[in-house]
């Protein structure tokens, strides 16, 4: 009962899908906040931030890479729509993604432990969503909060 009800956890309204959506493929994974989706290129996770990879390695950021590469694996198929603010400074696709089962990925990071929200307006519409995700997570001791050192504990 327990595994029920904690898929059903991330399957919540106010993260459902919106009706305006693009089905695109991944091609690519760079880190836990950033993929590679076809016909867009480089795509930035719009809401979350997970620890770094490059350039110094973060605590728990090889675990949060790991789990996107596990979750949307290279050619699975999801489904994005574009943040108010389409494009960062880096020229990276800023979005909001799917994956088929209707799991709200930005979400699940955040829900897991992977990742801590971090909201750059005017891309606030799930904001709310990422932190009480985020409660959730530090309050269970899910992933990065179950580490001594990684959350600043």
């Amino acid at each position: 009962m327990a595994l029920a009800l904690a898929g059903c956890s991330e399957l919540v309204a106010d993260s459902a899908e919106p009706a305006e959506r693009t089905t695109v493929r991944v091609t690519k994974h760079t880190d836990g906040d950033t993929l590679w989706l076809s016909e867009i290129g480089k795509v930035r996770l719009i809401g979350v931030d997970t620890p770094e990879v490059y350039a110094g390695v973060e605590c728990y950021g090889r675990e949060a890479s790991a789990f996107v590469a596990r979750t949307v694996p290279l050619g699975s198929e999801v489904r994005y729509r574009l943040g108010v603010d389409e494009r960062d400074r880096y020229g990276r696709a800023l979005a909001y993604v799917w994956l088929r089962d209707g799991r709200f990925l930005n979400r699940l990071l955040v829900l897991r432990g992977y990742a801590q929200p971090l909201t750059v307006p005017p891309n606030v519409e799930y904001e709310d969503n990422f932190v009480r995700a985020a409660r959730s997570a530090r309050e269970a001791g899910r992933g990065l909060w179950g580490r001594p050192g990684c959350s600043g504990q």
